[in-house]
């Protein structure tokens, strides 16, 4: 039977970066995700393989052991291709232990094949019976904005249609790994499981962007809230609070709400939201033309000047 080879699987040459291993992972992982792929049982086994190889190849130390062909493609170790002792005991080309031709066994009559198949199925056996850990599985969890900012518990439904809690902490950035210890593959022997390796993807907002822990949003406010001021609502990650913008505030404005951004976690204070002030005309009407045509100020006020004279 044909040994799948975990470079095929991902689409990648056996000397792509770590970079292009996890480039070729995540748009096969979306691509076969099932739950992008209700009932296809299809999509369902290619998205276990694509994940196998790459819980594999991204890490260096296991895809090394993969590519000197000490693991397989199932992450299991390999079985030993060389020799028996036996045979170099009896006659392999170069060995030091063979017999001389017809002069009866070497070392005072011992068999040396029997000694070294006795004394290295001793180290196999302890070898084979150590505790080892158990392997990492690689997943991805698509989250919505607010869920990054302020916090929250998502459901990841992995291949073998079980599912697993994720608590996302406020503040996680997007293509971020999160490590679940011991929701891996159980170890062997009594050896430790292995861990749940979580790459965290952040859907983009309507309104709000983020730079760092602050939050920004571009809030529109009609030509009287803006020269007569007054209190406005505005809404933030946690739900509307009121803001007031000073009198003859103009487009562009920023104003800041403190602690209206990314939540506090784990020792980190609260980030601030920024909040940039979009004048808009909205419904004119008769009585503002008329305003404005009488308005001698406004007429006599060039927005454009500064950039006139630089050009």
């Amino acid at each position: 039977m044909a040994t799948t080879d975990l470079y095929t699987t991902l689409g990648v040459p056996r000397d792509a970066s770590a970079e292009d291993i996890r480039k070729a992972y995540r748009g096969l992982a979306k691509k076969h995700h099932p739950d992008l792929n209700p009932g296809n049982k299809a999509a369902e086994e290619k998205f276990k393989a694509i994940a196998s190889a790459y819980d594999i190849l991204s890490d260096p130390e296991r895809r090394g052991r993969y590519d000197r062909g000490e693991i397989d493609a199932t992450g299991a170790e390999a079985p030993p291709e060389r020799p028996s002792y036996r045979g170099y005991a009896e006659g392999a080309p170069g060995s030091r232990y063979r017999q001389s031709s017809g002069a009866g066994p070497a070392m005072g009559g011992e068999d040396l094949g029997d000694l070294f198949e006795d004394l290295f199925a001793g180290v196999r056996e302890r070898q084979g019976n150590a505790p080892r850990r158990g392997r990492d599985h690689g997943y991805m969890l698509t989250v919505e904005f607010l869920d990054a900012v302020t916090g929250a518990t998502r459901r990841l439904s992995l291949p073998d249609g079980k599912g697993l809690d994720v608590r996302i902490p406020p503040g996680i950035e997007d293509g971020q790994t999160m490590r679940l210890k011991g929701q891996g593959s159980p170890g062997l022997n009594g050896g430790p499981a292995g861990d749940a390796l979580i790459e965290i993807h952040i859907n983009p907002h309507r309104y709000f962007r983020r730079e760092g822990r602050d939050v920004h949003v571009e809030l529109p406010v009609t030509v009287s809230e803006a020269v007569l001021g007054g209190k406005i609502a505005v809404p933030t990650p946690t739900g509307q609070v009121t803001m007031t913008v000073p009198p003859r505030s103009d487009s562009g404005t920023v104003l800041r709400l403190r602690g209206r951004g990314v939540a506090a976690h784990g020792g980190q204070p609260a980030g601030d939201e920024f909040v940039t002030l979009k004048v808009v005309l909205g419904n004119a009407d008769d009585a503002l033309e008329t305003f404005l045509r009488g308005w001698s100020a406004g007429a006599a006020y060039d927005p454009r000047r500064s950039m006139m004279e630089e050009s």
